[in-house]
């Protein structure tokens, strides 16, 4: 059974709905038959290569005085899930950071460079942002740096992977993340219960035998 999961690497509630997801998925019976594939979708792709702000600016610009506050709140959550979670971040584009994953999908890598950079963001704060860092977080999982960084220094490379997921996620109706996809079958949106990947995740498997 393969499982498909659109995210962006600044999304909170991705952080928190794929820590869901996969205490779910360490629970079921068929888990070593379960695939799990990363896909892209950038929250923000007007955002230009490099250009950053704080986090709390952004959703205060966003989302005026309701946006004050709003980030501690989601990480009170994260961290009563276990998470760590910091709101001195920046944001920017990510199409980097996507860019770099589908490389790390080519060389089996993929999931542990989601992990990895989920909790540099956001347990550490750090930026996924610049390519040198990138390159170098993509190194501690496993991936080679000097072909990391030429991935990065090409615009081109792995373009057409990311637009190809967006539209996919356009096409099956996802308006946000984190979207789950089981089978293509059943799509679970948002960071629910973990008792609801545990459901969908039974259901799926019933009916794909």
């Amino acid at each position: 059974m393969r499982v498909e999961i659109w995210s962006d690497l600044v999304c909170p509630w991705c952080y928190i709905g794929i820590n869901r997801f996969e205490r779910a998925l360490a629970e079921f019976a068929h888990r070593e038959d379960v695939e799990v594939v990363h896909r892209s979708f950038e929250l923000d792709p007007s955002r230009e290569p490099g250009a950053t702000e704080p986090v709390e600016k952004m959703l205060t610009d966003k989302f005026g005085a309701r946006g004050e506050g709003m980030d501690g709140q989601v990480g009170e959550l994260a961290r009563g899930e276990g998470l760590d979670y910091r709101s001195d971040r920046e944001v920017g584009s990510t199409l980097d950071a996507h860019r770099l994953l589908h490389l790390a999908k080519a060389r089996g890598l993929q999931h542990e460079l989601v992990r990895r950079l989920f909790r540099w963001h956001f347990g550490e704060a750090g930026s996924v942002f610049d390519r040198e860092v990138l390159a170098e977080v993509a190194a501690e999982v496993g991936l080679d740096a000097d072909e990391a960084r030429a991935v990065l220094a090409d615009p081109d490379a792995h373009l057409a992977d990311v637009r190809a997921d967006e539209r996919e996620a356009s096409q099956l109706g996802a308006s946000g993340v984190p979207f789950f996809v089981l089978d293509r079958r059943y799509g679970v949106s948002g960071a629910q219960p973990e008792e609801t990947f545990r459901q969908a995740l039974e259901t799926a498997w019933a009916d794909g035998r």
